[in-house]
């Protein structure tokens, strides 16, 4: 067994190998109330096997019976009100053995049948869920607080989830067939869609939504979560506001976007910013933005709208800064080019492990630009252009922070250059299974002091030391 005492020196150790476990040791008690704790039901379980049949069954008489015209000319409150009305008095008239909540249940389901997503409607409906990932008829699973819960939900059989399926992609013009099994896209609400069908997934359709974000999070308000501290914020606020260039890297659902939107405060109201993205995401604090979406290839494979054809129009746009939502493929030539050419300040994101695993993803897609320039070159390239890499961690409570904010020094023989400049220190789990922890400086103060210093801007020694200078 290994030392329970020893803890990783820094949140990225937290997830490789064995150091999960640990850390855990550190505080038992906290990891075992993790482990065990129950899912957050939202959503009351469907009262007998008999509701999603009956609901099938209404639905289809239901569907001879409504005035469509009269539904469509309805606002969206009328419309569920006359699907309402119309389903309780084929209940009452077909003599339905259903009555008092499981009658509300099965009128509401009904509803949610007719005008939205069938069963997917309370998990879309409820505010706090943040994903909804649908494995098959039997098995759907929601996101709640960064944790991930099995719901109750079930569709009918494979042919109800398909259905489903085909009404999501409807309204956005899109269809998943045998010639498409998969298809990725943006819903009118913002929110985003994956679609699977077989072969791609060869026992079942499955559905991927990741909710839109209507409420936008300050600095402050992750602050308070802590995803970073007040120290941190100040520096990155410094950053951001003297226009160094700065790369977010994570994983899957670190809060790579949410970070962004945050950090975006800081850009002066005078400038003027272009954001690239595939597909929508950000919600900048800004009011002089002009937003930029790819667009997949047709049916015919043709017309489609790159991310790299995009970040190439908008250095014709006078932009003060540019924003890739997330840097995927061979744009990464042209933001290294354009954060090296005067368009200072540039933020995106990366998905990536580590920063130096951050600095290795932009290599790689910058050679898959076809552009003919040695490994050198490229590396060259990317130290002159990146200052700050911030590196997010999802930790096993759900909660997301940041782990490390590392500083491009410059080139070192054939290597791009790093230092930390400030580190999360897990100290353990509480009571209730939460990550414990705080931000470290690591002493040293970033070389682009004296260029924020001429600028007006005089970094405080203090942020930089160590608990043991001060």
């Amino acid at each position: 067994m290994p030392d329970q005492t020893n803890m990783p020196e820094t949140g990225d150790d937290l997830l490789s190998g064995t150091s999960a476990f640990r850390f855990a040791g550190a505080k038992a008690d906290g990891f075992t109330a993790l482990m065990n704790q129950s899912p957050q039901r939202v959503l009351k379980p469907s009262s007998g096997p008999e509701l999603p049949e009956l609901v099938g069954k209404l639905h289809d008489e239901l569907i001879d019976s409504l005035d469509i015209d009269k539904l469509k000319a309805a606002d969206p409150m009328q419309a569920r009100q006359l699907v309402e009305q119309s389903a309780l008095s084929l209940i009452v008239s077909h003599d339905y053995p259903v009555y008092g909540e499981t009658r509300q249940r099965l009128v509401s389901r009904v509803a949610d049948e007719v005008l939205g997503l069938g069963p997917l409607e309370p998990l879309i409906r409820d505010q706090g869920i943040s994903e909804v990932m649908v494995n098959g008829p039997d098995t759907v699973y929601y996101e709640l607080n960064g944790i991930i819960h099995m719901s109750d939900i079930k569709f009918r059989d494979d042919a109800h989830l398909r259905r489903v399926a085909e009404r999501i992609l409807a309204p956005i013009g899109r269809r998943v067939d045998e010639g498409t099994p998969m298809v990725d896209a943006r819903l009118p609400d913002g929110s985003r869609v994956n679609i699977t069908i077989p072969p791609a997934t060869p026992e079942h359709t499955t559905i991927t939504i990741r909710k839109f974000r209507t409420d936008r999070y300050r600095i402050e308000d992750l602050v308070q979560v802590d995803t970073l501290d007040s120290n941190v914020a100040e520096f990155l606020g410094a950053c951001v506001t003297f226009r160094l260039n700065i790369l977010i890297s994570g994983g899957t659902g670190t809060g790579k976007t949410t970070l962004l939107n945050a950090l975006s405060a800081y850009i002066p109201r005078t400038e003027r910013i272009v954001t690239i993205e595939d597909p929508v995401e950000l919600a900048l604090q800004q009011r002089h933005v002009v937003r930029m979406e790819a667009r997949p290839p047709d049916m015919t494979g043709k017309h489609s709208i790159t991310q790299r054809d995009l970040l190439r129009n908008a250095l014709r746009m006078r932009p003060d800064r540019i924003i890739i939502g997330e840097i995927r493929g061979s744009e990464a030539f042209e933001m290294m080019q354009a954060m090296n050419t005067g368009h200072e300040g540039s933020l995106s994101t990366v998905h990536a492990n580590s920063p130096r695993d951050a600095l290795s993803r932009v290599e790689n897609m910058v050679l898959m630009a076809g552009i003919e320039l040695p490994i050198g070159a490229i590396r060259e390239q990317m130290a002159a252009a990146l200052h700050v890499l911030i590196q997010l961690t999802r930790f096993p409570d759900g909660t997301r922070r940041i782990t490390r904010i590392t500083e491009v020094t410059g080139m070192e023989g054939p290597t791009v250059t790093l230092q930390d400049l400030f580190t999360f220190k897990p100290s353990g789990y509480d009571a209730e299974g939460k990550v414990r922890g705080n931000y470290r400086p690591t002493g040293l103060r970033p070389t682009f002091s004296e260029f924020l210093a001429v600028q007006g801007c005089e970094l405080d020694a203090a942020m930089f030391l160590t608990g043991a200078e001060r």
